[in-house]
């Protein structure tokens, strides 16, 4: 397992170089992303900020969300995520925004998806979406797994930019 500053050192280098900033939406990681990016030493030059969007009330509250905007669509879609990511970037004015839903285990979600899954977006110049399937129920290790995954795909966005 990577520690925190193994997986944000090259994403916080990049962002401070290009003095860019990152707001996080956080749900299934339980803060293990922010805590990455803020791990680092000079964060406050990148890190906006965010939160954990755990619950329906909490993205009513903290993304701004209606339920209409989400009526009809599943929270592990690749659709309702990018909402996420889309919101939390214009909520902080953020360069990038990376948000994250899914389920870490030992049960499935009420919506009948396995554990072991989970949807990352992130929302910038470049906009990415994936859908990341372990096969696990073991609830820590998916954390770690879809952390991991977020800083992959957040990392691509990156350097997509050039």
């Amino acid at each position: 397992m990577n520690s925190l500053t193994d997986l944000s050192a090259d994403i916080a280098a990049l962002l401070k170089e290009r003095g860019e900033t990152i707001s996080i939406a956080e749900s299934s990681t339980g803060g293990l992303i922010s805590a990455a990016l803020l791990a680092i030493p000079g964060a406050s030059t990148y890190f906006e900020g965010g939160g954990v969007v755990y619950t329906l009330e909490s993205r009513r509250q903290l993304l701004g969300i209606t339920d209409d905007q989400v009526d009809g669509l599943s929270p592990l879609s690749e659709e309702y995520i990018a909402l996420s990511a889309a919101a939390i970037k214009n909520k902080l004015n953020t360069t990038w925004s990376l948000a994250e839903i899914g389920a870490t285990g030992p049960a499935g979600t009420r919506y009948g998806h396995p554990p072991g899954i989970c949807v990352i977006a992130v929302d910038g110049p470049v906009k990415l979406t994936r859908l990341i399937e372990t096969g696990d129920d073991d609830r820590e290790a998916n954390m770690w797994a879809f952390t991991d995954a977020a800083f992959g795909l957040l990392g691509e966005a990156i350097e997509e930019v050039g």
